[in-house]
């Protein structure tokens, strides 16, 4: 099991005293290359698991383990997306991409030649000078996601990337990060709201409650890869969909009245 996430919960102290219980024991287990999402409604933990992953934020209990190691501190061997893109608006597209390299102190040669290579995957060969606010939302995820993989990890976290994005592009970015993920096999931690999107992209689908979150079903989504858009119109992801939603009413995140 390549990230072991064991008995996690998460306290934060309240401005008006006492505490505020975010998490609480959760516990999961995820292999080398798998494909995970995370849905639930909002405040229910979601990105503080992920922050919880990658070391940047401790749990109050439990722990996580990533390739058998536990991490205790910011874990190097990953890749962030978030759903803001935080590209630096004075530096090109190719600069921002190569902010790992300057961070990292990597060798700059190879690194720019990775960094054309990542950007002509995502169909951003040509826009290396361009700069931030010549682009559209989509480009500049594509952009973010580029910037992560940049060192070459072995785990991807990314929390809502495309959330804010317009139907159209997020459909589009999807295939790409399928496309992507089915040529380089990452492991992949993915936070989102939508439940189509989770079943579209993942091997499994964890469910959370909301606050304090915990994991109420984990859903393996037995679907043929490559897919392709039109697989969102056949019963059986009908059948997911369906399925998750009878979780999130049985525990009262969704009502009918």
């Amino acid at each position: 099991m390549f990230i072991s996430i064991e008995s996690v919960s998460k306290r934060y102290a309240s401005s008006h005293g006492g505490a505020i219980q975010a998490l609480e024991t959760v516990g999961i287990g995820i292999d080398k290359s798998e494909f995970v999402s995370i849905v639930g409604p909002s405040g229910c933990g979601k990105s503080t698991l992920l922050m919880i992953v990658s070391g940047l934020t401790p749990p109050s209990t439990g722990a996580v383990r990533i390739d058998g190691a536990q991490v205790t501190g910011p874990y190097t061997d990953l890749g962030i997306v978030f759903q803001q893109d935080a590209l630096l608006d004075w530096r090109t597209v190719l600069e921002n991409v190569m902010i790992q390299a300057d961070i990292r102190r990597l060798p700059r040669a190879p690194m720019e030649k990775r960094a054309r290579e990542l950007l002509a995957l995502v169909g951003l060969q040509g826009f290396e000078k361009m700069y931030p606010h010549e682009l559209s939302g989509g480009m500049r995820q594509r952009v973010s996601i580029c910037r992560a993989l940049l060192h070459d990890p072995l785990l991807l976290l990314m929390d809502e990337p495309f959330g804010a994005l317009d139907a159209l592009t997020r459909d589009q970015l999807n295939i790409d990060l399928l496309r992507f993920w089915q040529e380089t096999r990452k492991t992949v931690l993915f936070v989102t709201h939508s439940v189509p999107e989770a079943i579209f992209l993942s091997d499994r689908v964890i469910i959370m409650s909301a606050r304090p979150g915990k994991v109420e079903d984990i859903v393996t989504i037995d679907l043929p890869r490559p897919r392709s858009l039109a697989i969102r119109q056949t019963p059986a992801f009908a059948a997911y969909s369906d399925r998750i939603s009878r979780v999130f009413e049985a525990i009262g995140v969704l009502r009918e009245n």
